[in-house]
C-alpha cells in the first residue's frame, strides 16, 4: 500500500519497552459492553482481529476481580475461563501481525451493588458517593454508596492487579496497561475529591499517589517493567471524581514514573466533551497543565485526545509524542492504521446508540474495510 505525503514519523517502528511494533498508532481503550458473560467470545476476537493493523491494540478496560466489576456486560481476566477467552483474541491479533495489551481495570465505587459478589457494596477511598451512573441489567441506574477500603484491604487489591497482569501473560498479552485514570478506583485514591483517608494513603500528594506506585511497582516485578504501562487523564474530571490541584498531583505521579523503566505512559489529554467545551474559560489552562505534567516523563508517551493522521504525524515528529492513540475512529474503520497510511476517506462516524451493546453485532464487527 502507498503511503500518503507526511505520515512517515507515525509509521515508523517503535520498540515500546520489551514490544516492537511495526508503526505507532495505538488502538485506544474504549469499552464496548458487549461480553454478556464477561468471558470474550467469538465476535471480540473477530472486533480485535479487524484492528491488528494498528502498531499496538490496548483493549476495552478489563476487570482484575469480581470486585472490580462496575457494569454489565464488560470482560474480566481473572477466572481460568476468561484467560481461554482472550488467548483467542490474542492469537488472531498476533496471526494478523499485531501486538495487544489488555488494560487492567477496578472500578472502585463507579459500581452497582447487583455487579459485586453477594451485592456488597463497591469499594472507594473512602466512603463518598459520587453523582454517578452506571449500566446494570435493568439500565442506566445511580452507583451504590461505596464503603472505604480498610488499610489490611489495600495489599489485596494490589495483588488482584498482579494476579490479573499473571493472567494476562498466559492469555498471550504482549503487555498490560494499569488504568488509573477516568475516576476509577486509583483514581479515587488520587484525588482529593475522592480521598478523605487520614492514614498512609490519603492526605499528601505522596499518600494518595501510593497506591497507584505500589500497584506498578508489583505488577513490573510479577511481568517485567518493560511490559508494564499506565493510563492517566490528569486534567479531566470523570465520573464526578475531582482534584483541586491536579497539576501538583500528576506531576508528582509522573515524576515517580519517569524513574522506572516502565514501557510507557498513556495519557488521555482531553476528550470530545473538553473539545467542545473549547471556548471555556478552563480549556488553555487544561492544555497548559497537561504540558506541564507531560516535561516530567522521559520515557514513552503515548498522546490520546481528537488526534487526526497529520496531528499525530506532527506530534511524534516534534518529540512530544512516541505513539498516539485513536479511540472512536477506530469504531468505525476496523482498518484504520491502513486508512490513515494511505490517506484514505474513512467510513461515516458509528452512531452513538451503538458505542455500547449488549452482545450485538450491529455497530461492533459490521464496519467495512478498505478492501470491502
Amino acid at each position: 500500500m502507498s503511503q500518503a505525503p507526511g505520515m512517515e514519523h507515525l509509521f515508523s517502528p517503535l520498540q515500546l519497552g520489551e514490544v516492537a511494533l511495526g508503526n505507532r498508532v495505538v488502538m485506544a481503550p474504549m469499552t464496548r459492553a458487549r461480553v454478556p458473560n464477561r468471558i470474550p467470545n467469538t465476535s471480540t476476537v473477530t472486533y480485535y482481529a479487524q484492528r491488528a493493523g494498528a502498531g499496538l491494540i490496548i483493549t476495552e478496560a478489563t476487570t482484575v476481580s469480581a470486585q472490580g466489576n462496575g457494569s454489565v456486560a464488560t470482560p474480566g481476566i481473572y477466572n481460568r475461563q476468561q484467560i481461554t477467552g482472550w488467548r483467542r483474541v490474542t492469537d488472531a491479533v498476533h496471526e494478523g501481525g499485531g501486538k495487544i495489551a489488555v488494560q487492567l481495570w477496578h472500578t472502585g465505587r463507579v459500581s452497582h451493588a447487583s455487579q459485586q459478589p453477594d451485592n456488597v457494596e463497591p469499594v472507594s477511598a473512602s466512603a463518598v458517593a459520587g453523582n454517578v451512573l452506571t449500566f446494570t441489567e435493568n439500565g442506566f441506574e445511580p452507583t451504590t454508596p461505596p464503603r472505604a477500603l480498610a488499610v489490611d484491604e489495600i495489599p489485596g487489591v494490589v495483588e488482584q492487579f498482579v494476579q490479573a497482569a499473571q493472567n494476562a501473560m498466559l492469555a498471550g498479552f504482549d503487555a498490560v496497561e494499569i488504568h488509573a485514570g477516568s475516576g476509577y478506583l486509583l483514581d479515587q485514591f488520587m484525588r482529593d475529591g475522592t480521598n478523605q483517608r487520614t492514614d498512609d494513603y490519603g492526605g499528601s500528594v505522596e499518600n494518595r499517589c501510593r497506591l497507584t506506585l505500589e500497584i506498578v511497582d508489583a505488577v513490573s516485578a510479577a511481568i517485567g517493567a518493560g511490559r508494564t504501562g499506565i493510563r492517566i487523564s490528569p486534567m479531566l474530571v470523570t465520573w464526578d471524581c475531582s482534584d483541586s490541584d491536579p497539576v501538583t498531583l500528576f506531576s508528582h505521579l509522573v515524576s515517580e514514573l519517569n524513574q522506572r523503566p516502565i514501557a510507557f505512559l498513556d495519557v488521555l489529554e482531553r476528550n470530545d466533551a473538553s473539545i467542545a467545551v473549547s471556548g471555556d474559560d478552563n480549556a488553555d489552562d487544561n492544555e497548559a497543565g497537561v504540558r506541564r505534567i507531560r516535561e516530567a516523563f522521559s520515557g514513552n508517551y503515548i498522546a490520546n485526545g481528537c488526534y487526526s493522521g497529520a496531528s499525530a504525524n506532527a506530534a511524534i515528529a516534534s518529540g512530544y509524542a512516541t505513539a498516539v492513540g485513536f479511540g472512536r475512529d477506530y469504531i468505525s474503520n476496523p482498518d484504520l492504521a491502513q486508512r490513515l497510511l494511505a490517506g484514505a476517506r474513512l467510513n461515516a462516524p458509528a452512531d452513538p446508540i451503538d458505542y455500547y451493546g449488549d452482545g450485538g453485532d450491529k455497530g461492533y464487527i459490521d464496519f467495512p474495510s478498505l478492501a470491502e
